[in-house]
This record gives C-alpha cells, structure tokens and sequence, in this order.
C-alpha cells in the first residue's frame, strides 16, 4: 500500500459470529478525496465505517487511518484520531434535547474545553459555514427541517475540523431541492477544509458530481474501486443492475 493513503485496507475479512460480511478486501483511498461507497443492504458499507472510527475491528487483516491502526485498543493517540475523523450519521444523530448551539458545542465540551468565548466562537464559525444563523442555533432538532438537521448535524462533524469525514447516506430523507443543497455545501466544505470523505450513499447524482472514487461491494467482496467511468466498465451483475438500469441511465448520460 501506497505511504499517502488517508484510509488504507489491507486483506480485512469481517464476521458476525459465523456470518462473513467482508471477505480479503484491500484499497488505498489518497487525502483529499471522496469516495462513494456502494452496495446492497447488508454488504457491510456501514459496518466499514464504523471499524474505520475504531467502533468496531475487522477480525483478520489491517485498517489503517493517516499511517495509524484504527483496530488498536483506544488509548490517548486513538481519542486524538477520532479527535481527527467527523461523522454525520444517517438522520443527523443530533440530541433532542439540546438545542443546535449545544449539539455543535458538544465535542468541544467532551474534549475538556471550557473557554465559553472560544467554544462560542468555533460554534457560530461552523454555523455560518454550513449557512444556519444564530437564530437557528437556538432551536431544538425536532423545530427544524430535514435539511437544517443535516446542516447542524455536518456543523457538529466538522467543528474539531477533522482530516477524515465519514458520512452515512447524507442526502437519505431529503427532498430533491435540499439534497441538491446539501450536495453543494459539502463540495463546498470539501474545498475550503480539504479533508477526505468516505460516505455511504446510493444517490447517483452525489455518485456523479461529487465523488472521485467509487468503491462497490457485493458478494462480500471489493468488486469495484476507482473512478465512476471505470466502475460504470465494469461487468459485475450488481453494477450492471445498479448503474445500468434505466434510472441511472438518465442519471449518466
């Protein structure tokens, strides 16, 4: 595997008991960049994610994150590496019974930071970054709309300005017109904070737009890994039927 690699897998297999879920799967995905990862439900795309956090391990082979890892038992280096990995989860996650303000707020609290001004403004930064105002920031998650959930809940993820972010189906319960918004703000992100994106999505205009790397899973292995024209070559039965049906079709041509 290649030195620069912002998460690198090297012949990882998962079980659940007896149940394989991932079989010899490797890839070197380079800072900086997006990947969409793909596969039918089940295929194991959120259980990655969450063994690249360090939430769970694989049982054989190595998975590293920026050179470290990401299966060791959690010690000061690897709080510091979540420290350095922002996670938006499918439906925001935000604690209902905080308001926005408090849920951006929290890892800076969980970190020991007590500096009211500062925690103030890092906060207000990250609002205005995602494009919600002060005003929102007093509001309670169930008073706001899908998209500004989504908003606070990426306000939340980037506020310790990760190097890894890692999203679960991110436009997931949005209308068309907010999940076109949310696409731009995070290319947006992207841009201004440099940090690499590992999301699990099946939304083909994110696959399109916004990813440089495409990963596919199915059968339990990496069938696919590089850029969308390449994967779109690709003559596995699950891509045929995920990129190639009519839907898609529309969507790549």
């Amino acid at each position: 595997m290649k030195n620069h690699c912002a998460v690198e897998l090297d012949h990882v297999w998962t079980y659940f008991g007896e149940q394989l879920i991932h079989q010899d799967i490797s890839l070197c995905l380079e800072s900086g960049e997006i990947l969409g990862l793909v596969g039918l439900s089940g295929s194991g795309k959120t259980t990655l994610l969450r063994e690249m956090i360090g939430l769970e391990s694989p049982c054989r082979g190595n998975l590293k994150v920026f050179g470290e890892r990401a299966q060791e038992s959690c010690s000061s280096a690897c709080g510091q590496r979540r420290n350095h990995t922002g996670v938006l989860f499918q439906n925001g996650a935000l604690f209902s019974a905080l308001n926005v303000f408090e849920n951006i707020a929290f890892p800076l609290r969980e970190m020991g930071i007590d500096d009211e001004d500062l925690i103030n403004q890092m906060v207000c930064m990250k609002l205005a970054m995602v494009g919600l105002s002060a005003h929102d920031a007093m509001h309670k998650p169930s008073e706001l709309s899908g998209g500004m959930v989504k908003r606070a809940a990426m306000a939340r993820a980037i506020i310790l300005e990760p190097k890894l972010l890692l999203l679960d189906e991110p436009t997931s319960g949005l209308d068309p017109i907010a999940g076109e918004d949310f696409v731009t703000l995070l290319r947006q992100l992207h841009q201004e904070l440099d940090f690499t994106v590992v999301m699990v999505t099946h939304d083909l205009h994110i696959l399109r737009d916004l990813c440089t790397k495409v990963a596919v899973l199915a059968d339990h292995r990496l069938v696919a890994f590089d850029s969308l024209d390449k994967v779109l070559d690709c003559d596995h039965s699950f891509i045929q039927q995920f990129f190639h049906n009519n839907r898609a079709q529309r969507v790549f041509t």
